[in-house]
């Protein structure tokens, strides 16, 4: 062996000759090729076990199943959901009722609930925390540990720096780790050499970054189970309680109890719509919509006013206005003058001037149940065809028409049925385009006879509705906080340089020698300029000592 070379060094080419020389031994002695080859060890369940486990806990499937988390949530914006919307997946299945069978089956109406957007939350919630325990394990360590020894040959590294000062080691050394601490480093000695480190809030914002993430999947999550929301059509004059059953559709979470309603009501008094004329087109077009409304709450009466893009906050929940129309008053009375029916039905607006669409359903009171299919035009006028039309949405001429039918509406057979839906399959008109008589047309105060002498139907009032959304959201503080420690986290691990400096005094004939390097851990273009300040700083630190 070379006297010049270490004792543990290995030659390559002499370790391949040997090598090679063992091979053809083998080979002549009659041993088979197959014996020399390496022998793979097999993984076994726990080594598969463990192989699964670092793939799914590495960064970059966490990175890979963040994006696909943001790509599977795309289909509940593009179709309606049933917690938001199911109004709206109820005509989706009518308009669409081939597409909406193969929808439903992949549970896109109800995306966030879904086994497949399910999966992929849990597994970036196992990757996450699978990543971050690790990480701060190790970083907790790192914090407890000295910065590392000072390098053999610091003018390899970045910024290398070296001057000459009049004095000794120990004086340079002091003033150095003087400075250094000034910098906010932490400090270690190693002989005649000071070894200096500091960044270490880089990786704990790293960390805040992906614990806040976590945090922010944990709340919705879990804390979103007990929010609901529902969704309610409230008449003028009428009052509406915040309990279960006066909801008309009502969507809870997962760990909903009804005992986390709060009690208030909301009566509304007044809506008022304003309107105006689009000079392209001719057509009304809404400007602004404003419900006037009492909130009681604790036996206090207090005066609210409800905007579209203003709701209300009331006891926790959030109060949105979502739909407005007419609600005309129906009286009803049976052939002895008898009233069987007397209540506000709301009409569903069909278009932009309001022509809305009733259902109303008389179980009993008459000789047979009676359906009517209702249309409301505000500003009624005659066409040409006869046919009616509304050309403004305010009710300036209001006209009620319906086709009225008779059989069993299904009410006593214990299935539900829609309010705004009158399943005519099996029932009989009696006043229709398709039946013996006329449709029924009645104008504001005006009554008409039903026929076969079933009764009366009398247009009595005119009241306008509003359809609200009662939010509850128990995940709006926790998602924020940890939406600011998100924000927080990723700009400090963003512009906090981790870096090592080190300051190596060598005694020289007229003094010291002193030398400056530092080293960064990943990308920092200042590190150069962070070498080069502090040994300026350093020279003006020694300064006054010299003089003294």
């Amino acid at each position: 062996m070379e006297p010049l070379r270490p004792s543990d060094h290995i030659d390559a080419e002499a370790l391949a000759a040997e090598r090679a020389e063992s091979s053809a031994e083998r080979e002549r002695s009659g041993e088979a090729s197959a014996a020399s080859a390496i022998a793979q060890p097999a993984l076994g369940v726990v080594g598969w076990l463990r192989f699964a486990w670092r793939q799914l806990t590495s960064m970059r499937t966490a990175l890979v199943l963040l994006l696909l988390l943001a790509v599977a949530a795309i289909p509940g914006s593009l179709v309606p959901q049933r917690s938001a919307d199911p109004n709206g997946v109820v005509q989706y299945r009518r308009n669409n009722p081939e597409l909406y069978d193969v929808l439903n089956t992949l549970q896109v109406f109800d995306t966030y609930t879904s086994v497949w957007f399910s999966a992929i939350y849990l597994l970036l919630f196992v990757s996450l925390i699978g990543c971050i325990i690790p990480r701060t394990v190790h970083h907790a360590r790192a914090l407890r540990a000295a910065p590392p020894k000072t390098p053999a040959r610091l003018n390899r590294l970045v910024g290398y720096r070296a001057t000459d000062a009049p004095a000794d080691v120990e004086t340079a050394l002091e003033a150095a780790r003087a400075e250094l601490r000034r910098r906010r480093y932490r400090v270690e000695r190693y002989g005649d050499s000071l070894s200096a480190e500091r960044g270490y809030l880089r990786e704990t914002g790293n960390l805040v970054f992906h614990m806040a993430l976590v945090g922010v999947l944990a709340t919705i999550g879990f804390a979103g189970g007990f929010g609901y929301n529902g969704q309610k059509v409230i008449v003028e004059g009428q009052t509406f309680v915040n309990q279960l059953g006066t909801y008309d559709s009502f969507n809870p979470g997962r760990f909903f109890d009804d005992v986390r309603l709060d009690p208030y009501g909301l009566r509304l008094d007044e809506f008022d719509p304003e309107y105006g004329i689009d000079r392209t087109t001719g057509q009304a077009q809404p400007l602004d919509f404003t419900a006037t409304l009492t909130e009681v709450t604790g036996g206090v009466e207090r005066e609210r006013q409800l905007k579209v893009n203003e709701p209300l906050s009331i006891a926790g929940t959030t109060v949105y206005l979502l739909g407005n129309g007419f609600a005309p008053v129906i009286t009803i009375r049976n052939g002895d003058g008898q009233v069987v029916f007397d209540e506000p039905v709301p009409y569903l607006p069909q278009d932009a001037n309001l022509t809305s669409l009733g259902i109303i359903k008389v179980p009993q009171g008459l000789d047979e149940q009676l359906g009517m299919i209702g249309f409301l035009y505000p500003s009624a006028i005659q066409l040409d065809s006869g046919a009616l039309s509304s050309v403004f949405p305010e009710p300036d001429q209001p006209v009620l028409t319906f086709n009225a039918f008779t059989g069993d509406l299904g009410l006593d057979d214990g299935v539900s049925r829609n309010a705004y839906a009158l399943d005519t399959d099996g029932l009989t008109p009696i006043a229709g385009r398709d039946a013996p008589a006329e449709p029924l047309v009645l104008g504001l105060g005006q009554t008409v006879s039903l026929p076969d002498g079933l009764g009366t139907v009398e247009f009595r009032d005119l009241r306008r509705f509003v359809s609200i959304e009662i939010h509850h959201d128990p995940t709006q503080t926790g998602v924020l906080i940890f939406s600011l420690l998100v924000l927080g986290g990723l700009i400090v691990s963003l512009f906090v340089p981790r870096r090592r400096l080190w300051v190596v005094a060598t005694s020289t004939a007229d003094g010291v020698r002193l030398e400056y390097a530092g080293l960064a851990r990943g990308d920092d273009p200042g590190l150069e300029q962070a070498v080069a300040d502090l040994a300026d700083a350093h020279s003006q630190r020694l300064a006054p000592t010299l003089e003294t």
